[in-house]
């Protein structure tokens, strides 16, 4: 194998805890999935931390579909996906114009305030079931816009399936399918940009087997996992990451 592709141990051993945690939220444990990207920025560029992530982000697709491909609200994707093929398509068309600092910032903050919305909220309040159209496609675009630009998507999806308190197979596996495709359609404009070169896409392969492994460990605890713990942990995941993006965000600004 070859570790020398990356420039330092500690560079190889924050990336490994990245995927680690990123395979975990694939496989159903949201939330931990977002601190990837800003760990790995500790050690490397934002834009090579994102373009190292993404083919390993597919590769954990696909395993994470295997295990949620019959857990799936085909109706709620219908309702996000086009706005998150616009969200991409902003993403691609600004992708030099908006620093990683002011991604990092705004979607820490949506992230913080809908998490204490939630806490905050009267207990009494009914789930809400419908789900409103116009939201649908706010949160896909804006879910599509920022998962493009700092693979941190979660918190936009999560406005709008959250409220909705669905079971949480129901709700790992639309998630997964989710990302699933915008993570797909998401490769076409990287290459593009050029952030594939040959070292990025070598430390990418390095990271499969770590990938594939901690996708189904996670997808394995969300099986078995009851929703009143489930619901509890990702939001508390949620706004963890939250805060530690609009760390990022107010120290790269």
């Amino acid at each position: 194998m070859r570790y020398d592709l990356f420039s330092s141990p500690a560079e190889l051993a924050v990336t490994l805890l990245a995927v680690v945690l990123v395979g975990l939220s694939k496989g159903g444990l949201a939330g931990l999935g977002m601190l990837g990207v800003p760990l790995m920025a500790l050690v490397m560029s934002p834009v090579t931390a994102a373009a190292v992530l993404l083919p390993v982000l597919v590769v954990m697709d696909v395993v994470s579909v295997a295990q949620w491909r019959r857990w799936v609200d085909w109706a709620i994707l219908r309702r996000v996906l086009p706005g998150a093929a616009a969200g991409i398509a902003i993403g691609w068309m600004t992708a030099e114009m908006v620093s990683d600092a002011a991604v990092r910032l705004i979607v820490g903050v949506v992230s913080l305030l809908f998490v204490a919305k939630a806490a905050f909220a009267p207990r009494s309040a009914p789930a809400l079931r419908g789900g409103r159209r116009a939201l649908g496609h706010a949160c896909g675009t804006a879910a599509g816009y920022t998962s493009f630009v700092a693979h941190a998507g979660a918190p936009p999806l999560q406005i709008y399936l959250m409220p909705l308190q669905l079971d949480p197979k129901l709700f790992t596996g639309t998630t997964v399918m989710f990302f699933a495709l915008t993570n797909a359609a998401k490769l076409i404009p990287y290459a593009m940009l050029g952030e594939f070169d040959a070292q990025n896409l070598g430390r990418a392969a390095l990271m499969f087997p770590v990938a594939v492994v901690s996708t189904w460990i996670g997808g394995r605890i969300v099986h078995w996992m009851r929703p009143s713990i489930f619901y509890p942990l990702t939001y508390a995941s949620v706004g963890l990451v939250a805060v530690k993006l609009i760390w990022d965000g107010v120290a790269g600004l």
